[in-house]
C-alpha cells in the first residue's frame, strides 16, 4: 500500500526534532461511524484505534484505524495517516496538515487531502482538499473522491451548564469535481449535533444527530438523506 510522502515527511520533522514531545494512543466505539454526514459502516457498528506524535514545535504525526463497510463483503478496513503543523495566535488556532485515507482491502479507493482549519473562542472552521486519488474517473459518469473534491466546515462548541457536559454542531458542505456529470448531482450539505460527557478516567461518550439535505443522492459516495442517530464512545491515553 502507498503511503503519502508528504505526511511522512512531516513525521521526519517531528522526530529530527528535540526531545520534548508527547505521544499518545486513542481507542473508540461507535454504534454508527459516520463521516461528512456519511456512513461509512452500512449504518452499523465501528471499533477504532490510533496513535499521535506531537512534538513542542507545532509538528505532529499521526496514525488512525476503523472498520468500515461499504458493500458486500467483510473485513473492510480504513488506515488514515496524517500530518501537519498546528498553534495558536492569541486565542486564534490554527492547524495545517495532510491526511491519506487508505483502504487496503478496497482497489482504486485511496485519496489524500490537505486541509486547513482554524478556531477562535467557541468557533471553528475549515476546507479539505483532495489532491490526489487512486479512484479512477470515467468520462461522462460522476465520481466521488477524485482530485478537485472540496469539502468546507464550520462549526460551534460550547460548556453546558451542568458540569462534564459539552455540546457543538457542525455544518459542512461537499463540493464534488464531478458533480452534474452525467446528470448525476453529488454535492451535498450535513449538519450533525453532538453532545457529550465526560466520564473522566472512563473517556468521553457523545450521543449525535446527522442530517444530510434532502437532495443527497445514495449513489458514487453521497450520504442519503435519513437522521441519523448514534452514540460513540472514546478514551485518549497519554
Amino acid at each position: 500500500m502507498k503511503l503519502n510522502k508528504l505526511a511522512l515527511a512531516v513525521g521526519a520533522l517531528v522526530f529530527a526534532g528535540s526531545a520534548a514531545a508527547e505521544l499518545s494512543a486513542n481507542i473508540g466505539a461507535a454504534s454508527n461511524y459516520v463521516w461528512r454526514g456519511a456512513t461509512q459502516t452500512d449504518d452499523g457498528a465501528a471499533v477504532s484505534g490510533g496513535i499521535d506524535y506531537a512534538h513542542d514545535s507545532g509538528f505532529y504525526v499521526g496514525t488512525w484505524a476503523s472498520n468500515v463497510d461499504f458493500g458486500p463483503g467483510d473485513g473492510e478496513v480504513e488506515w488514515d495517516i496524517y500530518g501537519g503543523y498546528a498553534g495558536e495566535v492569541g486565542d486564534l488556532g490554527y492547524d495545517i496538515g495532510v491526511i491519506h485515507y487508505a483502504y487496503p482491502d478496497t482497489d482504486d479507493a485511496d485519496f489524500t487531502e490537505v486541509g486547513l482549519g482554524i478556531s477562535f473562542l467557541m468557533f471553528n472552521a475549515g476546507v479539505n482538499y483532495t489532491f490526489a486519488s487512486d479512484v479512477d474517473e470515467v468520462d461522462g459518469s460522476a465520481q466521488a473522491f477524485v482530485e478537485g473534491d472540496i469539502y468546507y466546515y464550520g462549526g460551534v462548541g460550547f460548556d453546558l451548564p451542568v458540569e462534564g457536559w459539552s455540546a457543538g454542531v457542525t455544518i459542512g458542505h461537499y463540493a464534488f469535481d464531478d458533480d452534474g456529470d452525467g446528470g448525476e448531482d453529488l454535492d451535498y450539505t450535513h449538519y450533525q449535533l453532538d453532545i457529550t460527557k465526560s466520564a473522566g478516567d472512563f473517556g468521553d461518550f457523545t450521543f449525535s444527530l446527522s442530517k444530510a439535505d434532502e437532495e443527497a443522492n445514495t449513489d458514487d459516495g453521497s450520504p442519503d438523506d435519513d437522521l441519523k442517530v448514534f452514540v460513540s464512545w472514546g478514551k485518549t491515553f497519554d
